[in-house]
């Protein structure tokens, strides 16, 4: 057995680790823009000053200076090739350290975040992180550290790649340790009991949780990971609270007494490792080595806790025009992808998707309404979320079936008032496919009679009625269009209806045969003149061949050349990037007759779609 798995065994307290080495670094002169891990071969001296500090107060385990030491963050400050020197680097001056103290004093190795998001949320793929996490760790095992820990993770998927990681080229052991949002969740929605499950079955000889806020909210977090993980030895390694700017210096509120206090009732609730996080100071260290020492468990009686609610900002109603509507007049190519609102509570999985979008050039997330009929958050408090917090704006679909008068127009004014702009009218899936097929399924308006609603009422400020509602609405309402239906001459008398009713854009269900679609249009100019809306046209990537098949043979309206099937069969592993590869060849396609792109990206792969808009942005651009 390791030292430090006994030492973890057989401590009758709580194991002391340290406190914020960036946090120290700034203080003593390293600016936040420069590269901290970078420091240990360019200024080793003040490294080892601050694990000197901490030893001194009582940490019985040090973090070396590695935080951000993988390949990916360390391409930021053009340090790449130097991954393994400066983690070797970081361990031998830690080792120092603690030789130099005459104490008792174990190295933990630190591994942070990659600093870049996974698929299905980012362009990183699991395998290529436990590349990068392995070559880390690697590098830190080679160089001595007696343990690992991974710590102040925001994404469970990404967390576990680490754990693998060090199993795979190590056997020292791993404490795993994730941070959690005000709300007591993850970034990407993951619960407290969650998080300590897979932690746990992944292998990690400790799980906890380091960052997020204070002390208090640490103690509510680990409380739930002990109940989910009876068993599992846990660590603790809070913030000195929230932090907040006070004449351009980063201050942080909780002091050493505070944290002495909580050492206590940390202890109290089962937690084997006890530590610092951003904002503590040696000071806060020794506040809970002295706590510690001085009060055995049997005479403390507090068990602290405390939950804090925010009061939700207001939100004020923008009547701007819409984006969308400004960039197809200016004639820009757009991207629109479309994204379902989660079945349960929790976005966060939700906008960090919609984040990577925006990132990859987006111009707008169309949000569904209950796509399939089956139940999920309302799409409203979604684009809502999405605009405000990542700052990309939004297509409501606004289906007609399951409402009444009363509610249609309802909604209608709810969406304006919290800032939504565009509007995409479609009849709805009905009900007796999803969920709840008992479920209501009438409507008093069909969409070309929703359009006309919001067209020639709203828009002019009168509701169904006639009645006057103030200031007009102004929004920008989209229509359903098929460009490959079976029925076209069907097709052109229902699009000349949504014209009629004043629809200022059309969004297309997927194409997979440019040439047809291209036909339709033609056909439509021959009888009515060219069609003056923009419309975007519906692209829908393949993700693998069984994907391809069922589109094609259950999904009705959907039909898939043989040559797309058998392309998807060929390329077996490699069939989501033979998807990307026939999507960016069908948008090829249909640009010449089409103002935009709608892309669908299913099972929530969405990556893929920014993979898609990226390349895209980048054609048209040339």
């Amino acid at each position: 057995m390791s030292q430090f798995l006994e030492l973890l065994e057989s401590s009758p307290n709580p194991i002391l680790f340290d406190g914020a080495m960036g946090t120290q670094l700034h203080v003593r002169g390293a600016s936040f823009q420069s590269c901290f891990d970078s420091l240990n071969l360019s200024n080793p001296a003040l490294v080892a000053e601050i694990h000197h500090d901490f030893i001194m107060v009582g940490a019985q385990v040090i973090m070396t200076n590695t935080f951000g030491a993988n390949r990916f963050k360390l391409a930021d400050h053009g340090l790449a090739a130097v991954v393994t020197e400066i983690n070797r680097a970081g361990v031998e001056l830690a080792r120092k350290a603690a030789t130099a103290s005459f104490k008792e004093v174990l190295v933990a190795g630190d591994v942070g975040p990659l600093g870049v998001r996974l698929a299905p949320f980012g362009r990183v793929q699991l395998e290529q992180a436990r590349e990068a996490f392995a070559e880390q760790i690697q590098a830190l095992a080679d160089a001595g550290a007696d343990l690992i820990i991974i710590e102040t993770i925001t994404d469970l998927y990404e967390a576990r790649e680490a754990i693998f990681a060090a199993h795979d080229v190590c056997n020292l052991p791993v404490v795993a340790s994730m941070t959690f949002t005000r709300d007591d969740r993850t970034l990407l929605g993951d619960a407290p009991a969650k998080v300590a499950r897979e932690l746990h079955r992944a292998g990690a000889d400790v799980i906890g949780v380091n960052c997020s806020g204070g002390p208090a909210q640490i103690l509510r977090i680990i409380k739930e990971m002990k109940e989910a993980v009876p068993e599992a030895h846990l660590s603790v390694m809070p913030n000195a609270g929230w932090p907040e700017q006070v004449a351009g210096r980063i201050m942080y509120p909780a002091g050493p007494d505070y944290f002495g206090d909580y050492a206590l009732a940390f202890r109290h609730a089962g937690v084997s490792i006890i530590g610092g996080c951003c904002g503590t100071t040696p000071e806060h260290i020794r506040a809970m080595h002295t706590a510690l020492e001085s009060m055995p468990d049997s005479e403390y009686k507090n068990g602290l806790s405390i939950r804090m609610v925010e009061p939700a900002k207001a939100e004020l109603s923008d009547d701007t025009p819409s984006q969308l509507a400004q960039k197809l007049a200016a004639g820009v190519f757009v991207a629109a992808v479309e994204m379902s609102p989660p079945r349960g509570l929790s976005t966060h999985k939700m906008q960090a998707g919609a984040g990577l979008l925006a990132d990859a050039g987006a111009d707008v997330i169309n949000v569904a309404d209950s796509p399939m009929a089956r139940m999920r958050m309302s799409p409203w408090a979604v684009s809502q979320l999405i605009q405000h917090n990542i700052g990309i704006e939004t297509t409501l679909h606004f289906p007609t079936r399951g409402r009444n008068l009363l509610r249609v127009q309802g909604d209608l004014l709810a969406a304006h008032a919290i800032g939504i702009r565009n509007v995409f009218v479609v009849m709805g899936d009905p009900t007796h496919i999803g969920d709840y097929p008992e479920a209501m399924d009438n409507y008093d308006l069909v969409p070309t009679g929703l359009l006309k609603l919001i067209k020639q009422g709203f828009n002019m400020g009168l509701d169904h009625s006639g009645t006057e509602i103030g200031q007009p609405t102004s929004f920008f309402a989209g229509a359903a269009l098929n460009l490959t239906s079976r029925e076209a001459d069907r097709e052109i008398k229902v699009l000349r209806r949504k014209l009629a009713s004043g629809a200022d854009f059309f969004l297309t269900q997927p194409v997979f045969d440019p040439a047809e679609a291209k036909a339709f249009l033609d056909q439509y100019a021959a009888e009515y003149g060219p069609l003056d809306k923009p419309v975007l046209a519906g692209i829908l990537p393949l993700y693998n061949a069984r994907h391809a098949a069922f589109l094609d043979n259950e999904v009705p309206g959907i039909d898939i050349p043989q040559e797309y099937l058998d392309r998807m069969e060929a390329a077996g592993e490699d069939a989501p990037k033979e998807g990307v590869r026939i999507a960016l060849e069908l948008i090829e396609a249909i640009r010449p007759f089409a103002q935009g792109v709608y892309l669908m990206p299913q099972f929530g792969r969405y990556e893929i779609a920014a993979e898609i808009v990226e390349a895209v942005k980048a054609k048209v651009a040339d």
